[in-house]
């Protein structure tokens, strides 16, 4: 397979609509099997994902949407539920083994909030660079009630809801024009 950085970042664009053309279960477990290889500190990957297909689990991601995200999540074939798992650090044993990674943690919220926020937004990038590299497009998104998609998705758990993504065959129609970046002056500092 050859991946270009057009097909990853200059030619790809954030969707805003879907073809009726279905994402494989095996293309998602590839999906997962390549942005599983991302860095994260201590290897602690705390992203959790639940892969939304069913039309009864949509319905129950449409009802926690606002309302200019609910047609993109009807649209989609798969809408993907990037979590965060802010009990991570019960992995790390086995995910960091050469080190008691975990004690780093014990007691400290906060410090597990911030390590699992930051963390799961990497492994959220990774998702959006492994479904490009499969040939999939991506509309990453806010806009939605995350205490309702962690009761509707993640309840019984310690994970939260970081943000939401859709993915499956773009809508070309449906693509808006190319939005300016800042220049590297304008972001980068050289110091």
């Amino acid at each position: 397979m050859h991946i270009t950085t057009e097909q990853l970042f200059t030619e790809a664009r954030t969707q805003n609509g879907y073809l009726d053309s279905p994402v494989a279960d095996d293309t998602l477990r590839a999906l997962y099997d390549l942005m599983k290889w991302g860095p994260t500190a201590a290897n602690s990957t705390p992203a959790r994902l639940a892969f939304v297909r069913s039309p009864e689990a949509k319905q129950q991601l449409i009802a926690c949407m606002g309302p200019a995200n609910q047609r993109k999540v009807t649209e989609a074939p798969v809408t993907v539920i990037v979590g965060m798992d802010l009990d991570f650090p019960e992995q790390l044993p086995r995910l960091f083994p050469h080190v008691d990674a975990r004690s780093w943690f014990a007691g400290k919220d906060e410090h597990i909030r911030q390590t699992a926020f930051r963390n799961s937004s990497l492994q959220g990038g990774y998702l959006i660079l492994a479904a490009r590299a499969l040939g999939l497009d991506c509309g990453p998104m806010s806009g939605f009630d995350a205490a309702k998609v962690d009761a509707a998705f993640w309840s019984g758990t310690k994970i939260v809801t970081n943000f939401i993504c859709t993915l499956g065959r773009g809508d070309p129609s449906k693509v808006m024009a190319r939005h300016p970046r800042l220049s590297f002056d304008e972001a980068c500092r050289l110091v």
